[in-house]
């Protein structure tokens, strides 16, 4: 299973924050915190998957990847495979490449709430649901039409004695 999904920036500072389980703000924060201060003191030329029981109790591991300024975090229990999780992980960041063209930090912070949607096409309560980039990004499209159609369409509630003077 799928712990949490973390973007963040090269200076710690959370872009997208998705926990699969509940944690409390604080622990949110003391999580990311832990996160950083193992990722930025982590050579470049060593392995992007890490054993963080430390951090997130037994059987947690970590896999990562850094693209521009931003770390793209996966955490997940051994039901799940590391390559695996690195390959959803670029599904993940192709999929904000083509609803972006060319994702970059100000992307996911102006636009959390598509970032958020084209999460939960690939990942919803912890399971993998779309492996396809494709695929996620007809979803995106299809409810991002259903948002502008929906908020297009203005209802005026029946009042009695208005008559839209």
């Amino acid at each position: 299973m799928i712990r949490a999904v973390i973007v963040m920036n090269d200076q710690g500072k959370p872009r997208l924050i998705k926990f699969y389980q509940y944690q409390t703000v604080e622990k949110q924060h003391e999580l990311i915190r832990s996160i950083y201060g193992v990722l930025c003191s982590r050579a470049e030329n060593v392995s992007n998957f890490i054993k963080v029981d430390s951090i997130f109790g037994p059987d947690a591991r970590l896999v990562y990847k850094t693209y521009a300024t931003l770390y793209f975090v996966f955490v997940f229990d051994s039901s799940e495979n590391e390559l695996a999780m690195l390959d959803l992980m670029q599904v993940f960041v192709e999929t904000l490449d083509k609803c972006f063209s060319n994702v970059c930090e100000l992307d996911i912070v102006f636009n959390f709430n598509k970032v958020h949607a084209i999460l939960d096409e690939i990942i919803l309560g912890g399971q993998v649901l779309e492996t396809s980039s494709s695929e996620v990004v007809k979803a995106v499209a299809e409810l991002s039409k259903l948002e502008r159609t929906s908020s297009s369409v203005m209802l005026i509630p029946s009042i009695p004695g208005w008559h839209g003077r």
